[in-house]
């Protein structure tokens, strides 16, 4: 009895979760995070622009997947090109053993020539929770409205095989490149993969 009484708490408490996650078609969650250097980033800034939003976790085999391949710094770049705002959030807590201290994740990207408009720090996973991130990379693209237009992984081959890239639609690229074209995405929804966030209990 116990034990049923817990499983439907957990799935009330799943159920109230996924209610609250940002929703495509909704406006996106207005944040104010401090980023890397310290200065203070809202979304609301950037009204009238594309953003892209990216979970990011350096620990994790599924960012070192698209970091290191290239493929991350080559789809922040692209989107940039074409003035986007690229904003990559940790949510990873302090407590964790994959948590980077900002200059240590910032120096880790640039590695990887990595260069978005914002590293954004969420250790205490507000902003995470916010949107219903559940995995690095876990992708949302906010269109000039402050609506959410994409929702989900970034592309369509969930591996952590680099060797699966060249195979895989980028969710992220095509629908950026359809949204400025003033197209309907194609895909506004897909599963998010890669490793769990981990967020403060």
């Amino acid at each position: 009895m116990l034990r049923r009484t817990l499983f439907a708490l957990t799935a009330l408490a799943f159920a109230a979760g996924a209610q609250a996650a940002a929703t495509v078609g909704q406006p996106a969650p207005d944040f104010t995070l401090k980023d890397a250097s310290g200065k203070t980033v809202k979304l609301s800034d950037f009204k009238g622009k594309h953003v892209v939003l990216e979970w990011t976790n350096p620990g994790c085999p599924f960012v070192q997947k698209h970091y290191n391949s290239g493929n991350m710094p080559a789809t922040q770049k692209d989107a940039m090109g074409k003035g986007v705002v690229w904003l990559a959030i940790n949510s990873t807590e302090k407590a964790s053993r994959d948590y980077l201290e900002p200059a240590k994740l910032v120096a880790w990207k640039q590695e990887r020539k990595s260069a978005p408009s914002a590293i954004l720090m969420d250790e205490e996973g507000t902003v995470g929770k916010a949107y219903g991130a559940r995995t690095t990379p876990h992708m949302y693209i906010v269109n000039p409205q402050g609506q959410l237009i994409y929702a989900g992984g970034i592309d369509s081959i969930p591996s952590a095989s680099a060797d699966d890239i060249p195979k895989a639609t980028n969710y992220v690229k095509v629908g950026v490149a359809e949204a400025l074209a003033g197209k309907p995405l194609t895909a506004s929804n897909s599963r998010p993969y890669g490793c769990s966030i981990k967020y403060k209990s």
